[in-house]
């Protein structure tokens, strides 16, 4: 079976690999047996669409050779594959953490790593722009009028409402111990992580029971997916008429890598958390939740400039790592706001659905103004 031209760098003295891959891939490798002489290659020569090292090498590791290449943003798009005689469980994490895209056990079968990389060249490039793109995200500025707007605002609200904070301040510790005030980990404009601000209205140590109350969660009571989606071919598996990835097998059922990553991706990506009739709340909670009382500390967060009066609501870390995907990411252009539009057009209304969380937030994030974006 023939397979898609690519140009391979080995590093090492195995010609016996050698060879097996110059038979796949006619003309195309390229080898050097140590370290140095693969840096002095690519300082001189386009980079390869793969690098192949063995771990052991004269004068400098593989691993070595992969921190030295990878500080390089020419390569950053360029799979690196290590090889050894065996492989034991510390260093193939080590690998991984590292950044190392794959790492193989001889004997090696140069077919099965061909086809993994028709799924990994493709995917290291694709990934090297979402950076670049988050990259930018990160870079992201409110309007300076709009920024002057949230500061006036916020300064004047919290001169007149200080009485009211005192009163929920004293509420908050005369009904239950611990802080006044909480501070969680919110992700906001451009992925930006900060402390959002808030009253206390649950028990101290709430957290902590979340995992105790997973049959209260609204959104996996609506959105639930399939416990085994694991069946579905994958398109690009029968476009290309063999496998896209690495054949996986879960739960009895064959499928490649790439498609299981997707799905796992679209199961998690409706997985939020809102529990119903919360018993973590206390009594001043319930009270200051109704009334968003709660939410007043945030001007605080706007006057420091991790929010804005009106954006998109900042999200916990652990929603933020499953909003991957191109139709969720758009909502992060925009910036983090006490209230947003989804919240204005739905709340007090009937439930709202993921999907439509998901088309408000980017309304939003395409049309924010106040010489900010159009």
């Amino acid at each position: 079976m023939g397979y898609k031209p690519l140009t391979i760098l080995y590093v090492g003295k195995d010609n016996a690999l050698m060879q097996s891959f110059i038979s796949l891939h006619p003309g195309k490798v390229i080898q050097s047996e140590n370290g140095f002489q693969a840096i002095n290659y690519l300082d001189e020569n386009p980079a390869p669409d793969v690098i192949i090292s063995e771990v052991i090498l004269q004068g400098m590791t593989g691993f070595a050779l992969h921190q030295e290449l990878f500080q390089n943003d020419k390569f950053q798009t360029v799979p690196f594959i290590l090889v050894d005689e065996t492989v034991v469980r510390e260093e193939l994490l080590n690998a991984f953490h590292a950044g190392v895209d794959d790492f193989y056990q001889k004997p090696l079968i140069p077919e099965a790593v061909s086809k993994r990389l028709e799924f990994l060249i493709p995917y290291k490039k694709v990934k090297s722009v979402l950076s670049v793109i988050e990259s930018k995200q990160r870079k992201i500025r409110v309007p300076l009028i709009k920024r002057l707007f949230d500061i006036a605002f916020a300064s004047v609200l919290l001169i007149i409402l200080s009485p009211l904070f005192l009163l929920v301040a004293l509420a908050i510790r005369l009904e239950s111990k611990g802080p006044v005030f909480y501070a969680a980990k919110r992700i906001g404009a451009g992925y930006k992580v900060f402390p959002f601000f808030k009253f206390r209205s649950m028990f101290v140590g709430a957290d902590a029971k979340l995992k105790e109350l997973k049959h209260l969660n609204q959104y996996t009571e609506k959105d639930k997916v399939a416990e085994e989606p694991y069946s579905e071919e994958c398109e690009d598996c029968k476009r290309l008429g063999h496998p896209c990835s690495t054949i996986l097998y879960i739960r009895n059922h064959e499928i490649c890598e790439n498609q299981y990553l997707r799905l796992k991706r679209e199961k998690l990506g409706k997985t939020f958390n809102k529990i119903k009739n919360d018993p973590r709340v206390t009594k001043v909670g319930r009270f200051i939740r109704k009334t968003s009382i709660d939410e007043l500390p945030q001007l605080v967060n706007v006057l420091r400039g991790e929010m804005s009066v009106v954006g998109n609501r900042p999200i916990p870390l652990y929603e933020a790592e499953l909003l991957t995907s191109d139709d969720w990411t758009e909502r992060f252009l925009a910036p983090a706001g006490i209230t947003g539009l989804w919240q204005v057009s739905k709340r007090g209304g009937r439930e709202m659905s993921n999907e439509e969380r998901k088309s408000l937030d980017n309304e939003y994030a395409r049309t924010f103004h106040l010489l900010g974006r159009y």
